[in-house]
């Protein structure tokens, strides 16, 4: 059996050491006339990063918050990756140099690699942060870098500053040679995923530098990148250039070529409205009846399990045709609706544990497409057995890729828990390994309920939206608009097993919020639970609270993304 509303959540706590940074006894020095800024791009108004690389691609350029000019750097930390941001530049041995930066957000941090550093804890403005040092004897570059800490929210810095005089690299002339297999990991009609074999240099490389045609696009400090922004058919030539902290560059990389996937522009142009019905418990309605009282015309049909041996079955226990979940498809689509399954869940013997491989998973998941004639399939990738699972989650992800090749057209969406702020530790690695593979997943559905007692739901249920949309911008490249129509979000109407309050006022309120940003899809769990039981507690055919019947679902029925 499942748990009766089948979602409980693991939440990962960042701890906050209590020792703070030594500053090595450095005193800031006073600024001299001959002191200069050898930092490049210190304020970030290229609109770009570069030179600066940031650790897991978090960081980004921002129009807001600013301290000064237009622009300033927001780094996304998540629950596994401060956001480290860095420069390295040439400086001269046996020197005094003072760095200072203003910075903004919780437990911000200031430093060069190796040396001295500074911090401040939470400031809701610019806070100006200072620290001095002076190079070693035979020092000729240093690695400035700023950022934030674990699970503690973005951070934003802008007009970093390091001053003193510029150095020489030490003699460096020496380029790194060219980056190697430079090859296309994913596409869609908006964006471009490569990677290539990392340089070498007699000092070692600092960045890559993406380039479309004679066009400098990103600078990374992996052998990863995806280009987002691009025009849908389209055609487009990349190479990579190593760079060292001496400036140095190398000869381009072998030119890869790759066309966009046709589209009308950003995005996945999906949108889907599609609350969650189970006929496995909860007095299943009638679907027809729903549709005609709501005008809903999705539904996520939950879940479809393994019943031994990698093959599929409704609940893991139903045939997988002929059973009464085909004949609420039927009278589903004969009302002029579709189906999207999902696979998984919190409980039970799932695929994607207990396929032995991508290929098998891929099978079994192949026979349900095949079945219904889908066009879309869900992944609610849960537990420890799959979405702490970090091979279970590639997988996953592999299976996924496998299909969406071998079926033009189908969706792929993936389903998982959240933060208060955004995905935690494997949330952030089923995005990671996503990109990495070239899985090219359509949507990425958050579940923004039992964060463990908190009542704001609305709120908490958009920032968790935000930092899955900033995470999507870091990792994939994307702008706000594309990373937005990659985001789903899958709520609970009611009674959450945390006993949050959902209302149909909320809902209503982060139906409006999904519409306005233009996401892609809309859920809650589940059709079975959008009935009336004021006092009832959380049960499995009612809400627990006071709505008229199936509110929840025209609410949902609203979104159009």
């Amino acid at each position: 059996m499942r748990h009766i509303l089948g979602r409980p959540r693991r939440r990962l706590l960042a701890l906050l050491g209590s020792a703070a940074l030594a500053l090595g006894g450095a005193v800031a020095l006073p600024g001299t006339a001959q002191a200069a800024n050898v930092l490049t791009n210190p304020g970030f108004e290229s609109g770009g990063l570069s030179p600066w690389t940031c650790t897991g691609n978090l960081g980004s350029v921002v129009s807001s918050p600013v301290h000064s000019g237009a622009k300033a750097l927001q780094g996304a930390v998540s629950s596994s990756d401060n956001a480290q941001c860095s420069q390295t530049v040439a400086v001269k041995p046996n020197t005094a140099y003072t760095l200072s930066g203003w910075v903004r957000g919780s437990y911000v941090y200031l430093g060069v690699d190796g040396g001295a550093s500074t911090w401040t804890t939470s400031p809701s403005a610019y806070s100006q942060l200072s620290v001095s040092f002076t190079t070693g004897a035979a020092q000729t570059s240093a690695t400035i870098y700023v950022h934030g800490w674990y699970a503690q929210g973005s951070y934003y810095a802008d007009d970093v500053q390091l001053d003193g005089p510029g150095g020489t690299g030490g003699g460096d002339t020496q380029a790194p040679t060219a980056p190697g297999g430079l090859a296309s990991t994913g596409k869609s009609s908006s964006s471009v995923s490569l990677k290539w074999n990392a340089a070498s240099d007699n000092v070692g490389v600092t960045a890559y530098d993406v380039y479309a045609g004679p066009s400098q696009v990103l600078s990374v400090s992996g052998t990863s990148a995806t280009v987002a922004g691009l025009s849908p058919s389209t055609s487009y030539t990349f190479t990579v250039k190593a760079r060292d902290a001496a400036g140095n560059v190398s000869p381009a990389s072998n030119p890869v070529s790759v066309t966009t996937d046709a589209g009308t522009g950003g995005g996945t142009a999906f949108k889907q409205a599609a609350p969650y019905l189970y006929e496995g418990w909860g007095d299943p309605p009638n679907p027809a009846t729903v549709m005609s009282a709501t005008g809903v015309k999705w539904f996520t049909m939950a879940f479809v399990l393994d019943s031994g041996g990698c093959n599929p079955a409704w609940d893991g226990s139903r045939a997988l045709t002929g059973g009464v979940d085909q004949t609420a498809i039927n009278q589903i689509r004969s009302a002029g609706g579709d189906i999207v399954p999902s696979f998984g869940g919190w409980q039970g013997s799932k695929l994607g544990a207990n396929c032995s491989s991508a290929s098998a998973l891929a099978g079994a998941l192949q026979k349900v497409i095949d079945a219904y004639s889908l066009k879309a399939i869900d992944m609610d990738i849960e537990n420890t057995d799959e979405f702490e699972n970090e091979a279970v989650q590639a997988r996953i992800l592999t299976a996924l890729k496998t299909v969406k090749a071998n079926n033009p057209g189908l969706k792929t969406i993936v389903t998982f828990g959240t933060s208060t702020t955004g995905p935690t530790y494997y949330g952030n690695r089923l995005i990671e390994q996503a990109q990495s593979l070239g899985a090219n997943i359509d949507v990425f559905t958050i579940m923004p309920f039992d964060f463990g007692g908190g009542s704001d739901m609305y709120g908490n249920t958009v920032n968790a939206a935000d930092g899955l949309k900033n995470k999507l911008k870091s990792t994939f490249g994307w702008d706000d608009a594309t990373a937005y129509s990659h985001i789903g979000i899958s709520g609970m109407n009611g009674l959450s097993d945390q006993q949050e309050n959902t209302t149909p006022a909320i809902w209503t309120q982060i139906r409006d919020w999904a519409n306005s940003h233009h996401i892609a899809r809309l859920a809650y769990w589940a059709v079975n639970r959008d009935r009336p039981c004021p006092g009832g507690g959380v049960v499995s055919n009612c809400s627990g609270i006071s709505q008229s019947t199936w509110q929840f679902t025209s609410i949902t029925a609203g979104f159009t993304g």
